[in-house]
């Protein structure tokens, strides 16, 4: 959801990097052939083949979208609690989505509104899916995230700060809760009980459990909640893969946990085609499907024209972040906030206006026609 590799540091390090993960991965790959080889920690419960990966992949058209929160929830709270949960214009904007040829949206939950009414959430759910699947898009549910404000509470949720990046996003479960083990029980009731009702569910893509882990300052703090959500999900054993994107290339013991337990390689980029088509090299290592579940940042040369073109020609699923502007803000960029508000010279995340029209005509369609090719 936010990280940036200063040009000064890609120019110094990335190669250091580069040979890191290289035998991070190398280890991963003899893990899985032997388990006996090395000391790469996996979960219990059985990460998905190679092969089984591969074949899954193969079985679905190309897979483009984006991150999706309709533009009148400010944060995953406001989308699904029941006094806002909004499926008119979650309906609009799916159908906007569409029309362009966007078939898989990303979609956070939020483990407080289960606490709140765990029966009503689940009928949400199983409210979008139904909204999704009319439009013919497949779902990528997200269970936590250490992105953005640390202390989620339920009911009114804030008004967005005019001209601030996702002034009201909320972490989940927050912070110190992700950290404090004695919160765990109850987490694991949640994950297992949402991923029972929805584990045979094809309108489901899969299941991204951990967006980000590590953000906020946490850094490995957040590796035993990462563990055990793995854990969680594989007791449950649901027909859709499992994941945990990559996003902070020296967060080390982080990835190699993520890369070796999941069974498809997601990761998220924000760079320009240079250090995408270098991460996509690196990443392929790995043997398993490549999906970008996070790009697309205009003023960083991540664009639609760049990044899109490449991941169709790389076969990489693409989901960039954004579709409408609303009240997350994120029109805005990460650290240069608009405190006055009024629409940025060029906006940094966002596909389509709230009227339904886009913000750059020459991207949507092209977005259409790279949909459209076979």
């Amino acid at each position: 959801m936010k990280f940036k590799l200063p040009a000064m540091f890609k120019v110094r390090y990335f190669p250091f990097l580069l040979l890191l993960f290289f035998v991070s991965f190398g280890d991963i790959q003899a893990q899985q052939s032997n388990p006996k080889s090395t000391k790469v920690e996996q979960t219990p419960g059985k990460v998905w083949s190679i092969e089984k990966s591969n074949a899954w992949y193969k079985q679905h058209a190309w897979m483009t979208g984006a991150n999706f929160i309709p533009s009148t929830a400010i944060n995953q709270l406001e989308m699904w609690q029941a006094d806002t949960f909004d499926p008119q214009t979650i309906d609009q904007e799916l159908g906007w989505a569409a029309g362009i040829g966007f078939n898989t949206m990303r979609v956070f939950l939020h483990s407080l509104v289960w606490t709140q009414d765990a029966a009503g959430f689940k009928k949400r759910i199983d409210q979008y899916l139904g909204i999704a699947d009319k439009h013919k898009i497949k779902t990528i549910f997200v269970f936590f995230d250490d992105c953005w404000n640390k202390d989620p509470k339920p009911g009114l949720q804030p008004a967005p700060k005019p001209g601030i990046h996702n002034s009201g996003w909320m972490q989940d479960p927050g912070d110190p809760y992700s950290k404090d083990s004695t919160t765990f029980a109850a987490l694991e009731k949640y994950v297992k009980d949402v991923m029972k009702q929805f584990a045979h569910d094809k309108r489901i893509l899969f299941w991204d459990l951990y967006n980000e882990p590590g953000n906020s300052d946490k850094k490995e703090s957040s590796m035993p909640l990462l563990k055990k959500v793995f854990s969680w999900a594989r007791a449950v054993n649901p027909d859709q893969p499992l994941s945990v994107g990559l996003w902070a290339w020296d967060f080390y013991n982080l990835n190699t946990f993520q890369a070796a337990n999941s069974d498809i390689i997601t990761y998220h980029n924000y760079e320009e085609v240079l250090w995408h088509q270098r991460v996509i090299e690196l990443l392929r290592v790995q043997g398993r499907p490549l999906i970008c579940t996070e790009y697309m940042a205009r003023t960083r040369n991540s664009t639609f024209k760049t990044i899109l073109p490449l991941l169709k020609k790389q076969q990489v699923g693409a989901i960039n972040w954004g579709l409408v502007a609303g009240k997350t803000n994120t029109m805005y960029q990460w650290d240069t906030p608009m405190p006055q508000g009024g629409e940025p010279k060029e906006w940094f995340h966002e596909v389509f206006r709230k009227d339904g029209t886009s913000y750059r005509r020459d991207e949507a369609d092209l977005i259409k026609k790279l949909n459209s090719e076979k």
